[in-house]
C-alpha cells in the first residue's frame, strides 16, 4: 500500500510520509552523535594562531624547521636575497633568453621613462634613473621572475596631479623637485614597512573592479593630458578632469594647434596602434609593438633634425642632463611644512604602486605556475607592458631586469645627447599606445555579469578620475570598495533549508525548489560569522522568516511550527553581542511557543556557545551535529506530544 501511495503523491509527498513514519516509530530512530566541544586551547597559544594566520599565513619560516644553524643562516640570507637561491641553478641558455628579454625591454622601457618623466612633470632623465637602479635592487631581493620595473603610467599621474597640487612645477621647479624626491622617499618607506611587518593584506582591500575602474579612467585621463604635446599647444591647464581638458584643448584651437606637430604625432600614433595591433595578434611577432616606440623616437628625432622642424614651432626635449642620477638625500624634506605633504603623497602613491605590481606579478607567477611572495614583493620593490614584453621574450629570471639597467646605464652615458631634438609629439604617442591597453572593456563587460555592486564599484572609480580627479577616483574605489564589505558583514545572507528527494541533505529551497520543508519544523541557515555588527539583523531576519512561514501555514490550514531549527555550519565564529541575539531569539520563540534548535556548529561556535552556558538555556539535546539528526529527534518530539 505504502508504494501505490508513493506513486500516487509523488517525491514531495514521500518525503512527507517518511517523516510521518520516523514519528512513529521514534524507538527504532538511528543512533545521534553528540556534538564535540573541542579542547580548552592555552591563551597565549590561542593569540599565538591568531596572529600566524593573519601575519603569516604563508609560513614563511617552514623551510627553516629541523635545519642546522649554518643551514637556517642560508636560507634566511636567500630568503631575503632570492637571486642567490635561483642563482645556483642558473645557466647559459637561461641567460640568453635573459639578454633577449632585457634588450628588447630597454628598446620599449627608453622612450616610455622619458615620456612618463614628463607625465609627473620632472626633467626626462628622471624616467631614465627610474629604470637603472630600482631594477638592480629588484633582481636581488624580488620573487617575480617576469615583472619589469620601472615607472608607470598611472603612478607617474597620480605623482604628477598630487604634487601639482602643493607646488607648481613651472613656477617653482626647485621645490616641486624635492617634494617628488620626498613623497618617493616615504613611497619606498611605505613599502619596506608594509613587507616588513607583513601587512600584504591591506592591499587586498581596493577590489579588482575597483581597479578595472580606476585603471580604465586612468589611462582616459593620461591619454587627454597628452593632447598637449600631440596637438603643439603651450598653454594647457594643470587640471586633469575631462572638462578641463577640452576646454583648454577648444579654446587653443584657433591659435594654438600646430599642424607640423599634428602631423608627426598623428602619423607615429597610428604607426604605434598598428605594431601594437600585429604583436597582439601574432604572438610570434611581440617585438614589433616592442621596438616601434624606439624606432618612433629615432625616426621622429632624425626627422626634426634634418628638417629643424623646431624652428617652425615643433616643442621637443631639448635636453636631457647626462650621467647616473647623482645622490638627492639632501634634497628630501625633513622638516617644514612640505614633509607632511610628502609623506600624504608618498604613503598614497606608495600603496597604488605596490597594488599595480603585486597584481602584475601574480598574473605572470600564475602563466608560469610559481609562487609569488606579496610581502618579499614589497621590500624589493612595473608596467604591464613592459612585463607583458619581458614575458613574451621569453625571459626566465630576474636577470633581465640587469640587462635592462645596463642597457638604460649606457644610454644615460652616451646616448642623452641624441635625444636633444626628439618632439614631444612622439613621447605623447607613446604614451597614449601605451595607456590603451589599461581600458579593459571585457572586463567591465565580466564584472556587470557577475556582480551589479562590483559594477557600480567599477564605474565609480572610472567617473571618479575622468570628471574629477586621480585622488577622488581613489576615494570612491576605496569607499565604494569598504562599502560593499560592511554590506556583506551587516546584511549577510540567510536561507529557508528544505530536504532533497531521496536523500538526507537539507539545501536552500529558492536553489532547489524540489526541496520539501518539513511539516511542523522551520530550518534557516545562516551564511556569515555572527558578530556585533550583524547579530540584531541576524535575530529579527530569522524571526521574520518565522512569521512569514506562520502566515502560509495559516492561509494553508497545515501543521504550525513547533521547532525552529538553525543551520550554522558557514558559521565560522559569534561574538558576545552574538551570543545575546541568540538568548534573545531563544526568549522570542519560547513566547511564541517554538522551541529553538541549533545545527551543525563548529568548533569555535560550540566553544563559545558552552563558555557563555547558553547550551544550558537551549539543552544540550537541542544541539546536534547534522540538520538530519536534529529533524528526526523533533519530529519523534513532536509524534510522542499528546
Amino acid at each position: 500500500m505504502s508504494n501505490r501511495v508513493t506513486n500516487s503523491l509523488g517525491n514531495k509527498e514521500m518525503d512527507a510520509i517518511s517523516v510521518s513514519s520516523l514519528r512513529c516509530n521514534s524507538e527504532k530512530l538511528p543512533y545521534v552523535h553528540k556534538v564535540g566541544i573541542p579542547p580548552k586551547q592555552n591563551l597565549l597559544k590561542e593569540i599565538a594562531g591568531t596572529v600566524k594566520e593573519t601575519f603569516f599565513a604563508d609560513d614563511p619560516l617552514r623551510h627553516f624547521k629541523d635545519q642546522p644553524k649554518s643551514r637556517k643562516f642560508v636560507l634566511g640570507f636567500q630568503a631575503v636575497f632570492p637571486i642567490f637561491e635561483w642563482g645556483r641553478h642558473y645557466s647559459l641558455s637561461k641567460f640568453k633568453g635573459d639578454l633577449i628579454a632585457g634588450l628588447t625591454i630597454a628598446s620599449l622601457c627608453i622612450p616610455q621613462d622619458i615620456g612618463y618623466a614628463k607625465l609627473a612633470n620632472l626633467p626626462p632623465q628622471y624616467g631614465l634613473y627610474s629604470s637603472f637602479v630600482p631594477p638592480l635592487i629588484y633582481a636581488f631581493m624580488g620573487s617575480s621572475r617576469d615583472i619589469a620595473i620601472g615607472p608607470v603610467a598611472v603612478v607617474s599621474l597620480l605623482l604628477g596631479s598630487l604634487l601639482q597640487d602643493e607646488i607648481d612645477s613651472s613656477e617653482n621647479p626647485v621645490d616641486y623637485r624635492r617634494l617628488a624626491f620626498t613623497a618617493t622617499f616615504f613611497a619606498g618607506i611605505t613599502q619596506v614597512t608594509l613587507g616588513f611587518f607583513r601587512l600584504g593584506f591591506l592591499i587586498d582591500f581596493l577590489s579588482h573592479a575597483a581597479i578595472v575602474g580606476f585603471m580604465a579612467g586612468a589611462a582616459i585621463t593620461i591619454a587627454l593630458q597628452q593632447l598637449k604635446g600631440l596637438l603643439g599647444i603651450q598653454k594647457f591647464t594643470k587640471k586633469t578632469d575631462i572638462v578641463s581638458v577640452m576646454q583648454s584643448v577648444f579654446g587653443a584651437s584657433h591659435h594654438g594647434w600646430n599642424w607640423q606637430t599634428i602631423l608627426i604625432g598623428m602619423s607615429f600614433l597610428a604607426f604605434l596602434l598598428v605594431a601594437k595591433y600585429i604583436g597582439k595578434k601574432k604572438k610570434k611577432l611581440f617585438w614589433v609593438s616592442a621596438i616601434a616606440p624606439l624606432i618612433s623616437v629615432v625616426l621622429s628625432t632624425f626627422f626634426v633634425y634634418i628638417t629643424r622642424a623646431d624652428k617652425h614651432g615643433v616643442q621637443i626635449v631639448k635636453h636631457i642632463r647626462k650621467g647616473i642620477n647623482p645622490p638627492s638625500v639632501d634634497e628630501i624634506f625633513f622638516s617644514g611644512e612640505y614633509l607632511a605633504k610628502g609623506f600624504r603623497i608618498g604613503v598614497l602613491v606608495g600603496m597604488i604602486a605596490l597594488t599595480e605590481a603585486v597584481a602584475i606579478g601574480r598574473t605572470f607567477a600564475s602563466m608560469k605556475d610559481y609562487q609569488l611572495e606579496g610581502n618579499k614583493e614589497m621590500v624589493a620593490l612595473g608596467s604591464f607592458s613592459r612585463s607583458a614584453v619581458n614575458y613574451m621574450a621569453g625571459c626566465h629570471t630576474a636577470v633581465s631586469n640587469i640587462v635592462m639597467s645596463g642597457v638604460v646605464l649606457l644610454t644615460l652615458e652616451f646616448i642623452t645627447p641624441l635625444f636633444n631634438y626628439t618632439p614631444n609629439a612622439i613621447l605623447a604617442s607613446i604614451i597614449i599606445s601605451a595607456v590603451i591597453g589599461l581600458i579593459d572593456i571585457e572586463a567591465v563587460i565580466l564584472i556587470w555579469k557577475i556582480d551589479k555592486f562590483d559594477f557600480v564599484a567599477c564605474m565609480g572609480a572610472f567617473f571618479g578620475v575622468v570628471f574629477s580627479s586621480v585622488e577622488i577616483g581613489i576615494l570612491i574605489a576605496v569607499t565604494i570598495s569598504f562599502a560593499k564589505i560592511l554590506l556583506q558583514v551587516t546584511r549577510p545572507r540567510t536561507a529557508i533549508l528544505g530536504k532533497l528527494p531521496s536523500t538526507t541533505v537539507y539545501r536552500n529551497i529558492l536553489q532547489y525548489p524540489d526541496a520539501t520543508k518539513v511539516p511542523g519544523i522551520l530550518i534557516v541557515r545562516v551564511d556569515s560569522a555572527i558578530y556585533f555588527s550583524n547579530s540584531n539583523y541576524i535575530k529579527e531576519r530569522i524571526l521574520r522568516w518565522l512569521i512569514d512561514e506562520e502566515e502560509i501555514q495559516k492561509e494553508n490550514s497545515q501543521p504550525r511550527i513547533q521547532y525552529l531549527i538553525v543551520e550554522m555550519s558557514i558559521v565560522t565564529d559569534i561574538d558576545t553581542s552574538g551570543i545575546h541575539a541568540m538568548e534573545e531569539l531563544l526568549r522570542n520563540l519560547e513566547n511564541r511557543d517554538v522551541k529553538l534548535v541549533v545545527a551543525n556548529p563548529g568548533p569555535v561556535v560550540v566553544d563559545k556557545l558552552h563558555a557563555s552556558k547558553f547550551q544550558e538555556m537551549i539543552g544540550e539535546d537541542m544541539i546536534f551535529l547534522a540538520v538530519e539528526d536534529a529533524v528526526l529527534t523533533c519530529a519523534a518530539k513532536m509524534d510522542s506530544e499528546p
